[in-house]
């Protein structure tokens, strides 16, 4: 696992704070995740624990984390071979998904960039696919996923490879399917990200360095803020 220091951004409306009801917790479990917490599997698979995500491990998928300097995680980056899937989770209504009202906005700002947006049928409803281009000049095929769930809401981006083609997408797809939510019962402002962290040997670690980088006058750097896919 790898992880890096990064400052963050927040938020915007809200949605009302409630416990999921009787009626919400008695759904039927999904074929596949993400899964909301009270559907996770009991299963024996071994999952990273960082909040609001648990995240699967899956054989030859290198998870890489972007955190703060208290060890909150700001971004989540599964990589696999020529294909990378970032992921993030936020807070949404009980009562209505964001997904139609995000793609929108979505693909307006991505024609308004030449990015080239097609919308397309996909395993989890529409997808957003689109070429975008790089701070370096380059152009990457990008390719949005977005899950709602009760009152939160999986925005997973492909890139690379399993942008182009989904079936390319192996074992990054085995961990969206094995992804549980745990958005908890706090109100929080919808499109606002779920609190996530760092595992606490990860933290642990995160600490030593910041201490050692004041020990020695350095402070604390943050990650170079490049142009991400959109």
């Amino acid at each position: 696992m790898i992880f890096s220091r990064r400052r963050g951004d927040a938020v915007r409306r809200t949605a009302p704070a409630a416990p999921p009801t009787g009626s919400e917790a008695s759904v039927a479990r999904p074929a596949f995740g993400p899964y909301d917490v009270t559907q996770a599997p009991s299963d024996d698979r071994a999952r990273l624990d960082l909040g609001a995500l648990q995240v699967p491990a899956v054989p030859g998928v290198e998870i890489q984390l972007q955190a703060g300097p208290q060890g909150q995680v700001q971004r989540v980056l599964l990589a696999h071979e020529a294909s990378q899937l970032q992921l993030g989770v936020y807070a949404a209504p009980r009562t209505q998904g964001i997904w139609d009202e995000i793609r929108a906005e979505m693909v307006s700002s991505l024609a308004q960039g030449g990015g080239r947006p097609r919308e397309v049928d996909g395993e989890y409803g529409t997808e957003v696919r689109a070429q975008v281009r790089e701070s370096g000049g380059g152009v990457i095929d990008v390719r949005h996923v977005g899950i709602d769930g009760p009152r939160w809401f999986v925005h997973g981006i492909f890139v690379g490879a399993a942008a182009i083609d989904p079936d390319r997408s192996g074992p990054l797809r085995d961990v969206l399917h094995g992804l549980v939510v745990d958005r908890g019962n706090e109100a929080r402002p919808v499109r606002e990200a779920l609190p996530m962290r760092l595992p606490p040997e990860a933290a642990a670690e995160l600490a030593g360095a910041t201490g050692s980088d004041r020990g020695n006058g350095a402070g604390t750097p943050a990650a170079a803020d490049g142009e991400e896919a959109q």
